[in-house]
């Protein structure tokens, strides 16, 4: 790190931006490159946020994107717009869910081309019906993603401005109107094919599928749209990538980036702002007009003084590994370079995901917890050093759903042992060998696993409640007390830029670029 990123030098700045996450560095570059004086506040040794690289493991070369892992919906504009040197690969093999029928292992493999899914489904479900079914259903979010997505970098519309745009009535009652399970049942009978469906819906989210909050729609919505086909890339070199490189655009453009800075309060007339700020040797102020505020909006509400918002809670697991080999499936008609090289589902047909969120609800762990794994290094193997990748060595990302922070509150350390016992126990019912035997050891001997509850991600992310999105995933339309970007706050000169931010949520950038818009606007007007 150059030696000006400890210290922001001069006192006052066209805009001052409180964290260095992924949205605020995508501001940080968009407003330097247009010549304003921009200070990044982060309170970490490092920017980045969730979307990082690291080496968790001792003595062990291998860079696994540790929180945030998957990239979808970061408008292709943003990276144009800014010039960074990042991209993504796309994997051939969309999902695979195992499953035991007719004692037998088996599973549906999508992906391959469309005769070999179509082939997949009429193995598993002995017929036609339910390919026919999943072609109309994302034949119809794809047209709607083509529509809604490019929305995302334009002023909020309306709620009727949005459903003039997706001109499809039954899209707009399935996703916007409705709770998802309805749309869901209407379209598909198959149990394992439903709840592979609704998984989309559930990420980080907790909620079933008839929730009358429609907090699980929200939540598919954002992730069928995304790129306008849908698609979840894998970003080559890890997540780290991204922000690694959205930290070079800032910089170069002139932003100062001071890592170690923890900003502590904000002080608005609207007109003019200082933020105050703690470092290890003292305390300082920055001038600014406009503030950014790349954190969630109870961070928000603590730094202005204002009355915080209701709390958030975060409901999901996060484990990394790393393998010195694959492991064998029980269902032997599929290659495991394939099943884990998309999204391997686990305990996840839909009648599963009703009762593990009943279970949650009522406060129990789920007893057969749902998750989903896929391994990067398959289709990026550029994470692992090379001896690592000479050896076979894989990694996999397990993100578990239904696990609210409530349960962990009793004892963090004890539930995420108990949880991730139970977890790797329904992948195990599907291997023909334990995955404890393919883990790879680190420098001192240690199985290279790791796990991540709500409550870790509080408190190592300041991720409120540890809810991946900060809050509730908002519709991406303008509604009572939103401004022309999504970004407004009470206060005319503050502005959110965090995945809080109406359209917020995910790997995006776009609350980040929407804010620097507000600002360029304002300050031209």
């Amino acid at each position: 790190m150059p030696a000006h990123e400890g210290d922001p030098g001069r006192r006052a700045y066209d805009v001052v931006i409180v964290g260095g996450g992924h949205n605020g560095l995508v501001a940080a570059a968009y407003l330097a490159r247009a010549g304003r004086s921009v200070l990044v506040l982060e309170r970490l040794d490092h920017t980045g946020g969730a979307a990082v690289s690291t080496r968790p493991f001792t003595g062990v070369d291998a860079r696994l994107s540790r929180y945030s892992y998957l990239v979808s919906l970061l408008p292709s504009k943003i990276v144009r717009d800014l010039g960074l040197d990042f991209r993504v690969q796309r994997r051939t093999i969309s999902s695979y869910t195992p499953v035991e029928r007719d004692g037998r292992a088996s599973g549906l493999l999508v992906g391959g081309g469309e005769a070999r899914t179509r082939e997949a489904f009429a193995r598993l479900t002995g017929g036609e019906r339910e390919y026919e079914a999943w072609q109309r259903f994302y034949g119809m979010t794809g047209r709607l993603a083509e529509r809604v997505f490019p929305t995302l970098t334009e002023p909020l519309p309306t709620r009727e401005e949005l459903r003039r745009r997706v001109d499809d009535e039954e899209a707009w009652r399935a996703l916007f109107e409705e709770p998802v399970g309805v749309a869901v049942e209407e379209h598909f009978t198959d149990d394992l094919v439903r709840g592979v469906v609704l998984t989309d819906a559930l990420i980080g989210t907790f909620a079933d599928a008839h929730d009358p909050s429609l907090r699980q729609n929200r939540c598919l919505l954002y992730h069928v749209i995304g790129g306008g086909t849908g698609a979840w890339d894998v970003p080559v070199g890890g997540m780290g990538a991204l922000t690694d490189a959205l930290a070079d655009a800032a910089r170069s453009a002139g932003a100062v980036l001071a890592t170690g800075h923890e900003a502590v309060r904000i002080d608005t007339d609207g007109r003019g702002a200082e933020v105050t700020y703690r470092t290890a040797d003292g305390e300082g102020v920055a001038a600014a007009r406009h503030v950014l505020v790349n954190a969630s909006p109870q961070a928000l509400a603590a730094l202005t003084g204002d009355a915080p918002p209701a709390p958030a809670e975060g409901a999901q697991l996060k484990v990394n590994m790393l393998l010195e080999r694959l492991p064998r499936l029980r269902d032997t008609s599929v290659d495991p370079r394939e099943a884990f090289a998309g999204t391997f589902h686990i305990a996840e047909g839909y009648a599963q995901l009703a009762t593990a969120h009943a279970q949650a609800a009522a406060g129990e762990l789920p007893a057969a917890p749902p998750s989903e794994i896929y391994c990067h290094s398959l289709t990026d193997p550029t994470i692992l050093g090379p001896d690592l990748v000479e050896r076979g060595c894989q990694t996999l990302t397990l993100f578990g759903l239904h696990t609210p922070a409530r349960l962990f509150a009793p004892d963090n350390d004890a539930v995420r042992e108990d949880l991730l016992k139970a977890t790797l126990a329904q992948l195990d019912a599907h291997l023909a060998e334990p995955l404890a035997d393919c883990l790879a050891t680190d420098a001192d001997g240690r199985p290279c696993i790791e796990a991540k509850t709500p409550l870790d991600l509080e408190r190592d992310l300041g991720l409120p409640g540890g809810n991946i999105f900060h809050r509730d995933l908002a519709w991406p339309y303008a509604q009572d007390g939103v401004g022309r970007w999504g970004v407004e706050t009470p206060h005319a000169n503050v502005l959110l830029c965090g995945a809080g931010a109406v359209r917020g949520g995910g790997v995006s950038g776009v609350p980040g670029r929407n804010a620097a818009m507000a600002v360029l606007e304002d300050l031209a007007g």
